[in-house]
């Protein structure tokens, strides 16, 4: 037997008693043919889009970017997700089996990782993987690739480039005219040629070996820093370091950051190369112990430096904004829209070749 409600008349009916109608499923026949297209082809999409194979993503990418790789995966986003991210990560830990990792922040450490048990593939969009623990990638036999040679040739241009403005002074001849100081004070100091100059290369990779044959062609003498000898390059080999710095006007670094190369422009180096000598960096900040370049810079030990790349970025060792014998940039030598193009076409076809079962195209070896 139902219990009957009594409300008075000046009493709302409460929400919980109120009948509400069962909703009827949406009949697409009886709407207007436009509309039931658009909510058919919205349902279309949907459908399409759980069907792209899903990629775990740490920080957003550029809009562009992210859009154009949009078309054809699924992101995870955790910084979307109100849970903290090892927890958003545990929680889909069984589904991600592809990493897209966008820069050095966050790091794809070991405990990212462990929270990543079905995680197969890695896929960067940098050349370096310092900021990935490849020990244990390698561990768990989960595929890495990186930017491979996209970069190589802008950042070959780049590093000549930074060695030429430091040694004939653009940078500052630039600053010296805006400043007004052409009437007042004449024309400013002259700068050094860079034909005939003996270059050391540390790291003889895919950019060093760019960086050589850019320099053969002002007329430079080069010498080379790698992990062994390279049988096909021609140019004299130094396996030590201060040596190789020693019989060189200038040193251009571009090899890898590992925990091998960390510091591997140490103050030794630095005065091997001596006062007159130029060190150029387009590799990663931490290859050069940046304190002790600060303080050779500004004791006058070395002649100039060109860098692109700093130990702690975006901060910058306010020591070196006064001196005119230093060109700063903000880790750019490798980006142009050229290489952004290549790049993502890079990223899409690795990701692509994973999910297919086909062998990476820029695999990183052990």
């Amino acid at each position: 037997m139902h219990r009957l409600t009594f409300v008075p008349a000046n009493r709302a009916l409460p929400l919980s008693l109120i009948p509400r109608p069962r909703p009827r499923p949406l009949n697409l026949r009886a709407l207007p043919r436009r509309i039931a297209c658009e909510l058919a082809s919205i349902a279309g999409d949907r459908d399409r889009e759980l069907e792209l194979p899903l990629v775990l993503i740490l920080r957003p990418l550029f809009p562009a970017f992210q859009d154009a790789l949009r078309e054809r995966f699924r992101f995870l986003e955790p910084w979307e997700s109100s849970l903290p991210t090892h927890d958003f990560l545990s929680a889909h830990a069984n589904s991600v089996r592809a990493l897209l990792c966008s820069g050095p922040l966050p790091p794809v450490d070991a405990s990212t990782l462990a929270c990543l048990p079905g995680l197969q593939c890695v896929v960067a969009t940098s050349t370096g993987v310092n900021h990935i623990a490849m020990d244990e990638c390698r561990r768990r036999e989960i595929l890495v690739a990186n930017a491979g040679t996209v970069f190589s040739d802008d950042a070959a241009d780049y590093a000549v480039g930074l060695l030429i403005d430091v040694l004939r002074k653009i940078s500052t001849s630039d600053r010296y005219i805006r400043s007004g100081l052409w009437p007042l004070k004449g024309t400013y100091l002259l700068g050094s040629k860079l034909g005939g100059k003996r270059v050391g290369i540390v790291g003889f990779g895919s950019i060093g070996s760019k960086v050589a044959k850019r320099l053969e062609a002002f007329g430079c003498t080069i010498f080379y820093h790698s992990r062994t000898r390279k049988p096909s390059v021609s140019f004299k080999y130094f396996s030590n370091i201060s040596n190789l710095a020693a019989e060189s006007d200038a040193l251009i670094v571009s090899c890898a950051l590992t925990n091998e190369t960390h510091h591997i422009i140490s103050k030794d180096v630095l005065l091997a190369l001596g006062k007159e000598g130029v060190v150029i960096n387009v590799g990663r900040g931490a290859l050069i112990d940046e304190k002790e370049l600060v303080n050779c810079l500004m004791e006058g030990v070395i002649g100039g430096a060109g860098l692109d790349v700093f130990e702690d970025e975006p901060n910058v060792p306010q020591e070196l904004f006064v001196l005119d014998n230093v060109v700063l940039s903000h880790h750019r030598a490798v980006f142009t829209p050229d290489s952004f193009s290549s790049l993502l076409q890079l990223v899409i076809d690795n990701l692509e070749a994973f999910f297919a079962g086909r062998p990476l195209l820029s695999p990183v070896s052990a």
